[in-house]
């Protein structure tokens, strides 16, 4: 077993490190400069027992949270005084399809689930209009649906999709496997994000037969490092996604080590124009003893930006910031003047 084991992650790590190599689809674009935006208010969130803040979306007439160390639940959060209550809404997933994943990648996140909490890993949330709420489970590489009323169901996810994923480089490393989902609100579009190394966007579209892509499942393929914010001590880092979000016809991605959110065409995956939270997230009571951001949940509106910040467990407490909070916390940004279509 042991020998088995090492043979497949050495396989594996073999596999990722010659695709990280050639990106499918690198970017051509950067926006020569990234404005900042404003932070309105800042709520830590109680009654969440495990922690570890992975998803959020305003469904319906509630903003909802999730975290990637509970497989059966979310959380509806409710404002009240001056900070956001968790209620769980506690729900049954089926057994997972079969992924394609390689039996040493399974075998680590298996293991991984056990040691840490968390088998399916959920690590990213969405809506749609009709109230139907999609999970994105980093461990099985799969996408949970939750309706209103109803058992919930894994969709069907075209073989192709994984198989081109990792032959643009994506889905090869361990913990950097799909971090964010986004739905448009008919339901009938689905866009994935691919954590690092490589980071990268995939494209679904619902068909009469279930769900497909149209041409190439992926748009977008990156590779290469980039510096952390000098305060958190500039180390080159590969470059991520942390989550996705939808909205006005443009996707929108929550960049974790960069600090800041960047407008996409949904399209072919190109970025249009960024956005940077770094000014605001990194002031000496707000910034955590790591070498990187912890934002990982993103949920775009008319209004302005909802984010959620993963600083691990809350029993016993999470990770402390600057000025000692521990709990989760939900930062609410402005939009950027001129709304976020504005090209200034």
């Amino acid at each position: 077993m042991k020998a088995g084991l090492g043979l497949g992650l050495l396989l594996s790590w073999l596999a990722a490190s010659v695709y990280a190599a050639a990106p499918l689809n690198e970017a051509t674009h950067q926006p020569s400069s990234v404005s900042e935006l404003k932070l309105l208010a800042e709520q830590p969130v109680v009654g969440m027992p495990s922690g570890n803040l992975s998803g959020l979306a305003w469904c319906g007439d509630a903003l909802w949270a999730l975290s990637d160390r509970d497989d059966d639940r979310l959380y509806r959060l409710t404002a009240e005084q001056g900070l956001w209550q968790a209620q769980a809404e506690v729900f049954v997933a089926p057994p997972v399809p079969l992924s394609g994943l390689s039996w040493g990648q399974r075998v680590r996140n298996d293991v991984s689930g056990l040691l840490r909490g968390g088998d399916l890993d959920f690590e990213g949330l969405s809506c749609d209009a009709a109230g139907n709420r999609y999970l994105v489970s980093e461990a099985q590489v799969a996408v949970l649906k939750i309706p209103p009323q109803g058992p919930a169901s894994w969709f069907t996810l075209p073989p192709s999709l994984l198989r081109q994923a990792r032959a643009s480089g994506m889905l090869w490393q361990f913990k950097g496997l799909f971090e964010g989902v986004a739905i448009d609100s008919a339901g009938a579009r689905l866009w994935l994000a691919a954590e690092r190394q490589n980071r990268g966007l995939l494209a679904l579209h619902q068909e009469s037969s279930g769900w497909g892509c149209k041409g190439s499942c992926v748009l977008l393929s990156e590779a290469g490092d980039i510096a952390a914010p000098a305060s958190i001590g500039g180390e080159m880092q590969p470059n991520d996604f942390a989550d996705l979000a939808f909205f006005n016809e443009k996707l929108f991605t929550l960049e974790r080590l960069a600090h800041q959110i960047c407008r996409r065409n949904p399209q072919d995956g190109s970025v249009e124009r960024c956005w940077s939270l770094a000014a605001e997230a990194l002031t000496a009571a707000r910034r955590y003893d790591q070498p990187y951001g912890l934002a990982e949940a993103l949920w775009i509106d008319a209004d302005g930006a909802w984010l959620g910040l993963d600083n691990g467990d809350s029993l016993g407490g999470g990770q402390a910031r600057g000025d000692g909070e521990t709990r989760p916390i939900v930062w609410r940004f402005a939009a950027p003047a001129g709304g976020w279509d504005s090209a200034l």
